[in-house]
């Protein structure tokens, strides 16, 4: 299996939009590797998130940079596979795709508000909710010119899920 017929769904979004449970929904359903992109950060970022601090760009760049590493070697290794990423600005999703051509990005859309709760009631997580507006504020959804599509979250799981697999490769 060569990288051209791989896949590589990158599930994104702010911080509690769902982006796990989906993610390993696909990994369960096409029975592919996850990856969860929080896992990626260096302890230094995760300690100034745990502070209430947002990350800045130079903050993220390992970050994305590591996560493109791991796509790529999915990719030579033939493997399809998810991973997690915010992915909030369109800079990040191009160095994640640049050569990285199986990637596809799955944007999880979320009202503010349900994302407000969700956080709040999160136990275990370094991300305080207090990080959530500068989050929002820098996100840049999907345009029409990147690989991948959106998907509004109504429902319960299993419904977002299904809409998402409905989008993905077999």
């Amino acid at each position: 299996m060569s990288a051209g017929s791989t896949t590589t769904v990158v599930v994104m979004g702010v911080s509690g939009g769902g982006k796990t449970t989906v993610a390993e929904g696909i990994a369960a359903a096409r029975g592919w590797a996850f990856a969860e992109g929080d896992e990626f950060h260096s302890p230094a970022n995760v300690a100034k998130m745990a502070s209430g601090t947002p990350l800045t760009d130079e903050d993220r760049w390992p970050w994305l940079r590591s996560i493109a590493a791991w796509i790529a070697a999915r990719e030579e290794a033939g493997e399809s596979v998810v991973v997690t990423c915010s992915a909030l600005k369109r800079a990040y999703r191009d160095l994640l795709a640049r050569d990285n051509p199986s990637v596809v990005f799955c944007e999880l859309e979320v009202p503010t508000e349900v994302l407000a709760q969700r956080l709040a009631q999160r136990e275990g997580h370094y991300m305080p909710a207090s990080l959530l507006r500068s989050q929002l504020d820098t996100l840049e959804g999907l345009q029409p010119d990147e690989r991948g599509f959106r998907v509004p979250v109504r429902g319960g799981p299993d419904r977002v899920l299904a809409e998402v697999l409905s989008r993905v490769p077999a």
